[in-house]
């Protein structure tokens, strides 16, 4: 069982305003050099983490020092940590990520000094240290009082990546400590709440103690205006070392409110079609480009929200970013499939043609019930407000709602989609989920979906009443981001 600490030992108020996004496709990364250490023989590795969809196999690099082989890698494949050093060993702890769509807190601490193999090299969890290694492999921890590769003067390192171009991660970030000089455990970065969730603590604040960072330490919280060559201060060291990072290929648009505090749902593949296209930039941005070999029905692929929802009001955007033809957007059941061969439709849906489609299954058939309007064009952005209390769903274009006759003109959600309680309960258990999918064989539609962060730029920046979220068009009166703070006040 977890210590749960009392209210009134940690600060509970602490909120992780910003984490970074990274794509393993993109080259993103930031990195440095050491100076000189403070102790080379210890450091410590704090980050929260929460993985998208792998497309290396190898593995993503979290922390690389550049001169040997020295990284700390999460192997997607198994969801396995690895701790690894050229010339000193390598040690393999068993899987331990069982949802990818959540945040989890990761520390790695180093300390060659101890004289106990097991102690010198310290992985933990959400605040448990993991001792169980992977099947089959036998840990080789370094000698004792080796200064391995990772905290050594003149050594480039990297956040992200192998060597700034190699390894990268997919997922996201927040507040990322390195600490020189020092082994700590957990409970400096975290604590367990009264419900016994590893939570994050403001930094200082920690049970462990003060944080002393040493000549080579350094926070990333992505919350800072930059200068210079990193305007955005993605890479900016809040520690008050000023040990600032340099940047490749991040922008501000991959500074996110998605966070440990407040965790945003996201897109992940749904339904076994062979051809499915690819979620790439923190799995928001669904693109089949690639599949078009396959049948139709292989080519009827979709992606999900991960997170679905049985009751409260959600409002999501979609871009329609390519192939102006072939792509619905909507809401489903878990059961759909939008598969027409396989007469296995739970959904209402906007269509490449503009119209408006109830598509669910009756018995053995399928009702198709059309509304129509204006067809679809490329950078079009699609509104969906879903009220699960009343069992109904609005569509809009462009900051204009559907009027139920064929007209995007009113100002506010007004003419609904009743959905029934079929659609809710076949196979679902009543779990409703926004969807993307793709309509035929030779179209290759990609969209990027909008849950409240982004990653297209918002010119008229929109959150909901609870100031959650990012959206280019007024959030409907009542409706919300479909994120954990509101999900744990509607949902």
């Amino acid at each position: 069982m977890p210590t749960i600490f009392g209210a009134n030992q940690l600060d509970t108020s602490y909120e992780i305003a910003n984490s970074a996004r990274f794509d393993n496709t993109g080259g993103d990364a930031l990195g440095g050099t050491f100076g000189t250490p403070t102790n080379a023989k210890k450091f410590t590795l704090s980050m929260w983490y929460k993985l998208c969809s792998g497309t290396t196999s190898g593995g993503q690099v979290l922390f690389g020092a550049r001169s040997g082989n020295e990284n700390i890698f999460l192997h997607e494949s198994t969801m396995r940590m690895d701790w690894n050093n050229a010339s000193s060993g390598t040690i393999n702890w068993a899987p331990f990520i069982r949802d990818q769509s959540a945040w989890y807190h990761f520390v790695l601490a180093q300390d060659t000094s101890q004289s106990t193999n097991s102690n010198r090299i310290k992985f933990y969890m959400n605040g448990v240290q993991i001792t169980t290694l992977r099947s089959g492999v036998t840990a080789t921890y370094p000698n004792q009082n080796l200064e391995t590769g990772y905290n050594v003067n003149g050594q480039p390192f990297f956040v992200s990546s192998y060597n700034g171009s190699a390894a990268e991660i997919n997922g996201y970030l927040a507040d990322v400590y390195f600490v020189d000089g020092q082994q700590y455990d957990p409970t400096y970065f975290g604590k367990f709440d009264d419900n016994g969730v590893w939570v994050p603590v403001k930094p200082g604040t920690g049970e462990g103690g003060t944080i002393s960072y040493g000549n080579n330490g350094f926070l990333l919280e992505f919350k800072q205006t930059g200068t210079g060559t990193d305007a955005n201060g993605i890479g900016a060291d809040t520690s008050g070392n000023d040990n600032h990072l340099a940047v490749t290929n991040l922008t501000s648009g991959n500074i996110t409110v998605d966070t440990p505090t407040n965790n945003f749902t996201t897109l992940r593949f749904h339904g076994s079609p062979s051809a499915k296209g690819t979620i790439t930039e923190g799995n928001l941005i669904w693109d089949t480009t690639g599949d078009g070999s396959g049948s139709a029905r292989d080519l009827r692929q979709q992606a999900i929200s991960n997170i679905g929802v049985t009751s409260g009001k959600w409002y999501a955007e979609f871009k329609h970013t390519e192939d102006a033809n072939g792509l619905f957007i909507g809401v489903s059941n878990m059961s759909n499939k939008l598969h027409t061969e396989e007469i296995e439709s739970y959904a209402y849906i906007f269509s490449n043609n503009g119209n408006l489609f109830q598509r669910e299954k009756t018995g053995a058939s399928e009702s198709d019930a059309a509304h129509g309007g204006s067809s679809n064009s490329l950078n079009d952005i699609y509104m969906i407000a879903l009220d699960m209390d009343n069992t109904n769903v609005y569509f809009g274009k462009n900051g204009q709602w559907a009027d139920g006759s064929g007209n995007w003109n009113q100002s506010n959600p007004t003419s609904a989609y009743s959905i029934s309680t079929n659609f809710i309960n076949t196979d679902s258990h009543g779990v409703v989920v926004f969807n993307c999918s793709g309509s035929g064989s030779s179209e290759t539609p990609a969209v990027q979906a909008n849950f409240g962060s982004p990653t297209y730029s918002i010119s008229s920046g929109n959150a909901d009443a609870n100031g959650h979220g990012n959206f280019e068009y007024a959030v409907p009166s009542g409706y919300f981001a479909l994120c954990t703070k509101n999900l744990a006040q509607y949902g």
